[in-house]
């Protein structure tokens, strides 16, 4: 069993390139933190209007804020904490310029995994 997170970013509409190219330089110092299984970050492109009969269709407008998310995994909640520290230190600043509202983090250990 595994470690994981989940953060849930509402991005300025006007600062999302600069989040996007912010999210190259933390997902490599995601990546090299110690214990690291894997780092993933998504951009919410698509929504489901009348359940899951349809295909998903594309969001046409940004109301508010462009959503992403990142799943970031470890191998024990203690690298876990350590790489969190790390990643808090280094992009915390920068990430609230960019943000409408603080992030939220979901953490707790994986289910259903090999």
């Amino acid at each position: 069993m595994s470690f994981a997170e989940v953060k849930a970013f509402q991005v300025l509409p006007e600062k999302f390139e600069t989040f996007e190219e912010l999210v190259v330089e933390m997902t490599k110092a995601q990546k090299s933190s110690l214990g690291c299984v894997s780092i993933r970050y998504l951009k919410r492109f698509y929504t489901y209007d009348d359940g899951i009969q349809d295909l998903p269709r594309p969001l046409k407008k940004i109301v508010g804020a462009v959503r992403y998310y990142s799943f970031w995994e470890f191998d024990s909640m203690e690298n876990y904490h350590v790489a969190t520290q790390e990643y808090f230190a280094r992009f915390e600043k920068p990430l609230r310029k960019l943000l409408r509202a603080p992030f939220d983090i979901y953490c707790g250990e994986t289910l259903g995994g090999e």
